[in-house]
């Protein structure tokens, strides 16, 4: 089967089949991204940016006071110097 008619097909189901096949494919889809988490005794259980202790929160923070991306990550690093 061509990938249009794939798509011909896809597009002719069901509201319910289509959302079921996309859940499914996603499952399968890999983020190259770390993504969040919440982790019970680290950083009190607050949502960090997964694998690391840095909170989500701290990083909103220093976006509202107008820390640059690259100040926040050598800050991360460890280098220092908050732009």
């Amino acid at each position: 089967m061509t990938r249009p008619e794939l798509e011909h097909q896809l597009l002719t189901l069901s509201l319910s089949d289509k959302a079921e096949i996309v859940q499914n494919l996603t499952k399968t889809l890999t983020i190259s991204g770390k993504g969040i988490s919440k982790t019970p005794g680290v950083c009190g259980g607050e949502a960090c940016i997964a694998g690391t202790r840095i909170a989500v929160w701290l990083l909103v923070e220093a976006q509202q006071l107008g820390i640059s991306e690259l100040g926040i990550g050598n800050w991360e690093l460890g280098i220092g110097n908050w732009e």
